[in-house]
């Protein structure tokens, strides 16, 4: 079973590799392991180590068979694997992550991710996924969703807002690939009422069409969130 999990990951893997050209620009070396930016000059990227320097650990990252805490409030706990801790995966736009959801309704919450679309594998558990399409002609936005179990895969077009729900008795558990090397993710419900400065309430009130008290308990709840 365990050896089955691991094939369906790298099956993940080869399939990301066949777009993960699709966002980020593509490589002019065969590597560019990213160092820490100086003197506060930026770049789209990464700066490159010279290669004379590199080593296997530069491309390396362990522990993904190991289970994550999923006690926190939305009962999931994504572990990221992008540029930031494996340096070598600067300029060749895919990145990894493990998700673990609690038994009984662990969510991954409506999110995008900016940069990257998204392939996802379950490998334990049973999962509602689904995402919502950009606005429509008619002005609507249309949900698909699926139901996946054990070895089911599902993608996630890049931008586009979406989620994952544990709906089954037992821990789950799901691996993903995206086509960035950072794909950055914006989680909708922190975005909106946890930003920093806040977002003004008569902006909320009028955009959720509800009551300021209900803006004001959001903003109270996720604001504190992201700021602890």
């Amino acid at each position: 079973m365990e050896g089955l999990k691991f094939v369906l990951v790298f099956v993940v893997l080869a399939l990301a590799s066949s777009f993960a050209s699709a966002s980020d620009p593509g490589p002019l070396q065969d590597f560019c392991v990213a160092i820490k930016e100086t003197d506060g000059v930026f770049v789209n990227g990464k700066f490159c180590k010279d290669p004379e320097q590199v080593t296997a650990k530069d491309f390396f990252f362990p522990g993904l068979n190991v289970p994550r805490d999923t006690s926190s409030a939305v009962g999931s706990n994504v572990t990221a694997v992008n540029v930031a801790q494996i340096p070598g995966l600067n300029t060749l736009g895919i990145s990894f992550a493990r998700i673990d959801f609690a038994p009984h309704g662990g969510l991954n919450p409506p999110h995008t991710h900016p940069r990257a679309t998204e392939i996802l594998v379950v490998v334990e558990g049973t999962l509602y996924v689904g995402f919502v399409t950009s606005n429509l002609a008619n002005g609507d936005n249309r949900l698909i969703t699926k139901v996946l179990n054990p070895g089911d895969v599902f993608v996630f077009p890049v931008g586009l807002i979406h989620f994952q729900l544990n709906v089954g008795r037992t821990n789950a558990v799901a691996f993903a690939s995206l086509s960035s090397q950072n794909p950055g993710v914006i989680t909708i419900a922190k975005a909106v009422f946890g930003a920093d400065p806040p977002i003004n309430p008569n902006v909320l009130t009028k955009a959720f069409q509800v009551d300021k008290k209900v803006v004001d308990y959001l903003q109270k709840q996720l604001w504190t969130d992201n700021n602890n």
